[in-house]
């Protein structure tokens, strides 16, 4: 009985060696520097906008640092859309999309095909002109340049009106 009684810690602590043996696997690994473009036409694509090359700080705490964009930028996206050529894909439910992501964008069900449109949010009756990106799952993600320029609330789920082309 008293070899039992020694042997039972031991015993106990034999699965945590293997543990600690495979912590190495399941850390994440570290970024080195800035993530590889997915694919061909997202390298094309970053070499094209140099608001795509911008990253935020590492130290990146509020909206002010994530935005990377500038008051040109800034200025273009908030023009008003050509006369001509722009149409109504509906609205959309948006989120706020991948706040370290630059540029203005919506990533939205409502495009079959990449393209450039605008957003409006009525609550503030601004607007944004934005690269319309397609997606299949889930629901619409706005950039957190789009949302500022609109004025949209950025921890709310606001409506915005999309539409194509212009």
């Amino acid at each position: 009985m008293a070899d039992t009684k020694r042997l039972f810690p031991l015993v106990m602590l034999l699965p945590l060696v293997g543990c600690a043996d495979m912590m190495g696997q399941i850390q994440p690994q570290q970024a080195t520097g800035p993530a590889a473009p997915q694919s061909e036409a997202a390298a094309a694509e970053a070499a094209a906008s140099p608001v795509l090359s911008r990253t935020p700080p590492p130290a990146a705490r509020t909206e002010e640092d994530f935005d990377t964009t500038t008051a040109e930028e800034r200025a273009d996206a908030a023009a008003a859309p050509a006369a001509s050529g722009e149409r109504s894909l509906g609205t959309t439910v948006v989120s706020l999309g991948d706040p370290a992501r630059p540029g203005f964008w919506i990533e939205t069900p409502l495009v079959d095909a990449p393209g450039k449109g605008r957003v409006v949010f009525p609550g503030s009756g601004k607007s944004a002109q934005v690269d319309l990106i397609p997606i299949s799952d889930g629901g619409s993600r706005l950039s957190l340049a789009a949302m500022r320029l609109i004025e949209a609330p950025l921890t709310d789920l606001p409506t915005v009106e999309v539409y194509a082309g212009g």
